[in-house]
């Protein structure tokens, strides 16, 4: 009887007509469906195949540090089940899978020692395997994991040694394998990775170099100037932070303005190769939109994470939230601010070639919860489903946008949140890592078929809906 009641919960899930279908997007190889993982949320194995200790295997072990007092050593243990869960991709049909290397795999010690062959081995049959699947390798050199040797030395990205080392790391990787890149020093370390690249690897290669950005949207408090200028300060410790010195060879103006003599000066030589150098595309990680208040002229208690830009950030205006709740305390489902977000930048970047490189859903989780109390995430198709309706829009106004990843394929560890926050398509049994399909994972897979699908589930009304 169950296996009936999931059955016919299946059939009028996937029979519903919808506003989302795949057509709206364009065909493949012109576009790029997949899933995005990031090496030490996944990989476990953090002292196997000859791997160095990074940043985040010396901080998680460090007590008060991550908030159910976990570590990232197992994790969803993807450095022996990786040749599963690329199956777990191609079941889902996607055509490519955004990952990221992990710099202690390749070069333990950083440029102070030899290039490992075990890690560079384990990333090259993560690639094979993948292009025998016919899934495209999306690869991410970078995702906050740092030689732990080189804070030792000299801070990490608090000195600019640290191009040097990221410069001799990315060259590696672009012997070894297909590229994707992703302050001041982590600026300059992408100009000079890109500068290689350009050089030596990409007409031989054929790929496409670039940067992922985490992409905040934000909407002004109240109807008044100093809240919407409050949005354009808040823009512009975002995702211009990074992109402008990219494109344009400096900061945005407004972060001249607050931090002045605190904020580095690039030279004229620098500017100019930032300015030729440039990328081939943008990657924008977003999840949600927040609520700005002026701290300039109004009174308030600065953010502290936007503070800098005399800012503070809200998810809620006369008590009502800016959108429906999610997992993450701080990340609300406001789809619409999809489409607002790409607008904004295909404007601001002359619609320079766009991935979505992240974008996905949290359910909270702790010790208590088991698989079942999972797998029915109707909230993380809705919000799926809502914010690819607003690509889609941001497309056919003739934004550039070449690709989307679901953040995440399976569910990780979550940096400071531990095994509290469950992304995944995939749920992860982290005792036994059993890899259980959620119903997203299924919604997911029909979408990239070409189904029409519902995009609104709310404890199962729209589905009796649709079968009456």
């Amino acid at each position: 009887m169950a296996r009936k009641a999931a059955s016919l919960w299946l059939l009028m899930l996937f029979s519903c007509a919808s506003a989302i279908h795949r057509s709206q997007f364009p065909p493949p190889p012109d576009f790029l469906f997949g899933t995005s993982t990031s090496a030490y949320q996944i990989e476990g194995g953090h002292l196997e195949g000859k791997k160095g200790l990074s940043n985040w295997d010396v901080f998680t072990h460090k007590p008060g540090t991550i908030q159910d007092g976990s570590n990232g050593d197992i994790a969803a243990d993807h450095y022996h089940r990786y040749m599963e869960d690329i199956e777990l991709m191609h079941s889902l049909g996607v055509n490519s899978y955004r990952f990221s290397i992990a710099w202690t795999r390749i070069l333990p010690r950083g440029r102070f020692g030899d290039v490992n062959p075990d890690g560079v081995a384990f990333y090259n049959a993560i690639i094979d395997a993948l292009v025998q699947k016919g899934i495209q390798p999306f690869v991410t050199i970078f995702h906050y994991d740092t030689p732990h040797e080189l804070e030792e030395r000299y801070g990490g990205w608090l000195s600019p040694e640290i191009q040097k080392d990221f410069g001799y790391f990315a060259e590696v990787c672009f012997k070894m394998f297909e590229p994707y890149i992703a302050g001041h020093n982590m600026i300059l370390s992408h100009e000079n990775a890109v500068s290689i690249y350009r050089k030596n690897y990409q007409e031989k290669q054929g790929g496409y170099i670039g940067i992922s950005v985490s992409a905040k949207w934000y909407k002004p408090l109240r109807n008044n100037t100093a809240d919407l200028l409050a949005v354009e300060r808040a823009i512009s410790f975002n995702v211009p932070w990074f992109l402008d010195p990219i494109i344009f060879g400096d900061y945005p103006s407004e972060m001249r303005k607050i931090l002045g003599p605190n904020l580095p000066e690039f030279t004229l030589k620098q500017r100019k190769k930032l300015r030729v150098t440039k990328l081939d595309f943008i990657g924008l990680n977003h999840y949600s939109t927040w609520y700005v208040k002026d701290c300039i002229f109004s009174s308030c208690e600065l953010d502290p994470i936007d503070g800098d830009a005399r800012v503070v950030s809200l998810f809620e205006r006369d008590g009502v939230h800016i959108g429906k709740e999610t997992g993450v305390p701080f990340f609300y489902d406001v789809p619409h601010g999809m489409e607002e977000v790409v607008m904004y930048y295909k404007q601001r970047y002359n619609n320079t070639a766009t991935y979505i490189t992240e974008n996905g859903y949290a359910q909270a989780s702790n010790s208590s919860t088991a698989a079942n109390d999972f797998t029915s995430d109707t909230g993380r198709i809705n919000y799926i489903s809502g914010y690819l309706k607003f690509l889609a829009s941001a497309i056919r106004k003739g934004a550039d946008v070449s690709g989307y990843f679901v953040w995440s394929l399976i569910d990780n560890f979550e940096w400071t949140f531990g095994y509290t926050e469950r992304f995944g398509l995939y749920h992860v049994d982290f005792k036994t890592q059993k890899r259980t399909p959620k119903l997203s994972a299924q919604w997911y897979r029909k979408f990239l078929k070409g189904s029409l699908l519902t995009s609104e589930f709310q404890n199962g009304s729209q589905l009796q809906q649709c079968i009456s």
